[in-house]
């Protein structure tokens, strides 16, 4: 979620509530309603659905374990290094909220992730899959133990400027534009918690495997435009996560909870209409771009009654519609994010979209082209992995919330016209997933999550009751919620992964669990062929600082550019004049 990442099922009691006392009958129903039977039951129909699906609780009764989480040394000695290392570590978080660097374009905040590893012990590389602001960062202890990994990453969303730390809406970086006044950039989705917590868990781990001599491989992945799901959807296509044994995941959310659920598939697709364009004073033979994207927006519209099942979503927004009035838009642009249970559930709602472009063009006598800018799988959850992880945070507890941090949740929650609960500061039950998919958010983790075990877990950054992708959230993600939730997200990440170090028994329940999910199912990738991911080039200093040469060979640059030639459109013969 970040686009949407906050998938995290606890936050909503409605998705966590196990089936209870629900017959497999009425459970069959409900999947029914939703649109969802074949997909959920039946693997040969949609293997995707099938293997993330989970109804063995189904009829109520699931008690979390416990036990799996073990005290040790190692454990001790990686809890104690995040401690001693507190005012670095939000300090790391702080500097990224301050940069609020918007997707492929995270120079500084990449950097300053990258640093903070350096200095821990890592080999960092630059220019993973070709991104330039994309890095991995690896360090090895002894041979033969397992490689674990963990997901970082550092952009900001646009429009989201908020000051740290304020109760009410209060842009740190206001546009003024007389005709369109706006917001900078900021971490409505809490990003910069998001990677240095990550960063710090790989770093103690690292720790306590190099004092108690633990063979181990902890790769740190620094990802780049998770917002738009394209970093690790094609880093994961060239083959970046091959060799994991395990990957450790987290979001920030509005609770601390785990849980094995899915998420939704995906596929972005940018629509271009290419009119021609004319004085808006005299429009005859005018072709207008912008008219095509309205009609399309509009039919869209038309399909959410009987061609949107509620596992799926779809939304837009126009990226470009004209400049001026009075010049009619030869070059318009819509944006749609479209989602479903499955990949192949997704192309299905999508082809109705793309034939819809198709028929806004031909109404508006323009032309249309489409691009796939990111495409992603729905999660693949790991159970055995999501037990472990609730247990070592039941062990830790949740994020210790100063007074003060409370007070900014609440005035938050007042200033949205929410109840003013604050933050959460339980940790959430572990309970199975609900057996209806009723859809939501996509995370380009869900890709990682088919190569390797995956567990993602979510820290109550945000206060209860409000979303990812706001100024709230961007209020928060640099002051005190921010800075406990990330410490204990990273504990969180350290204690589980330190387990798996010294308790081979639990990964290999995570392994086995993994094999036998898997089984039957192959995993291709949902980008095109011949998929060239989108990128900015970098400037000077970056490539210097980093020692990468632009451009990459994966990618044609420049870019080929998009240029109407439309013609006028025809009225037909000129008439006689009148007698």
């Amino acid at each position: 979620m970040c686009d949407l990442h906050d998938h995290h099922e606890h936050d909503d009691p409605t998705l966590t509530s196990s089936a209870g006392g629900l017959s497999r009958r009425r459970i069959m129903q409900l999947l029914g309603a939703a649109g969802v039977v074949g997909g959920v039951t039946a693997g040969g129909t949609d293997p995707a659905m099938a293997a993330a699906a989970d109804t063995a609780d189904a009829d109520g009764g699931y008690r979390a374990p416990a036990d799996l989480a073990k005290d040790s040394p190692a454990k001790d000695a990686a809890l104690d290094w995040i401690d001693r290392k507190a005012a670095a570590i939000t300090g790391l978080n702080d500097e990224i909220w301050q940069h609020a660097e918007l997707s492929l374009r995270e120079w500084k905040s990449s950097l300053a992730q990258a640093e903070f590893l350096e200095r821990a012990g890592f080999d960092v590389r630059f220019g993973t899959a070709g991104f330039p602001t994309a890095f991995t960062a690896t360090f090895r202890q002894g041979s033969g133990g397992p490689v674990l990994g963990f997901s970082g990453e550092y952009d900001a969303l646009p429009g989201l400027s908020q000051h740290k730390g304020v109760g009410h809406h209060d842009p740190q970086e206001y546009i003024h534009d007389p005709f369109a006044p706006g917001y900078g950039p900021g971490h409505g989705c809490g990003h910069c918690a998001l990677g240095t917590a990550a960063a710090a868990a790989a770093a103690a781990v690292a720790q306590a495997a190099r004092t108690h001599r633990l063979p181990v491989t902890v790769k740190f992945f620094g990802s780049t435009a998770e917002e738009q799901l394209i970093g690790k959807t094609y880093a994961v296509s060239k083959g970046v996560y091959d060799g994991l044994d395990a990957f450790l995941d987290w979001h920030p959310s509005t609770s601390n909870a785990t849980g094995w659920g899915t998420t939704t598939a995906m596929t972005a697709v940018t629509f271009t209409f290419l009119g021609v364009a004319g004085h808006g004073g005299t429009p005859l033979g005018n072709k207008s771009a912008l008219d095509a994207a309205v009609m399309m927006a509009t039919m869209s519209e038309f399909l959410r009654e009987e061609n949107l099942a509620p596992s799926g979503r779809l939304h837009w927004v126009i990226n470009n519609g004209g400049d001026i009035p009075n010049v009619t838009p030869e070059i318009a642009e819509i944006s749609y994010y479209v989602r479903e249970g499955s990949p192949e559930r997704v192309q299905v709602l999508l082809d109705k979209v793309i034939a819809i472009s198709e028929a806004a063009a031909k109404a508006s006598r323009t032309r249309v082209q489409h691009k796939i800018t990111s495409a992603c799988w729905n999660q693949l959850p790991s159970r055995s992995f999501a037990e472990l992880m609730h247990d070592n945070m039941r062990t830790i507890g949740p994020p210790d919330f100063s007074a003060g941090a409370q007070r900014l949740a609440k005035e938050l929650q007042k200033s949205l016209g929410l109840p003013q609960k604050g933050l959460h500061d339980e940790i959430g039950a572990l309970t199975p997933p609900n057996p209806v998919f009723m859809g939501g958010g996509s995370t380009d983790v869900a890709d990682i999550s088919w190569q390797v075990p995956t567990v993602s877990m979510g820290a109550a950054l945000a206060p209860v009751g409000t979303k990812m992708h706001t100024w709230s959230t961007a209020s928060c993600s640099g002051a005190g919620p921010g800075h406990a939730a990330l410490l204990a997200a990273a504990k969180y990440l350290a204690a589980t992964a330190v387990d798996l170090l010294t308790q081979p028994a639990r990964l290999k329940a995570v392994k086995d669990e993994f094999a036998r999910r898997t089984k039957g199912v192959t995993w291709r990738t949902a980008l095109p062929d011949g998929y060239e991911p989108p990128m900015y080039e970098p400037p000077a200093w970056f490539l210097e600082r980093t020692g990468q040469h632009w451009p990459p060979k994966n990618i044609t640059w420049p870019p080929k550019r998009v240029v109407s030639q439309e013609t006028f459109s025809s009225l037909g013969p000129e008439l006689a004049p009148q007698a």
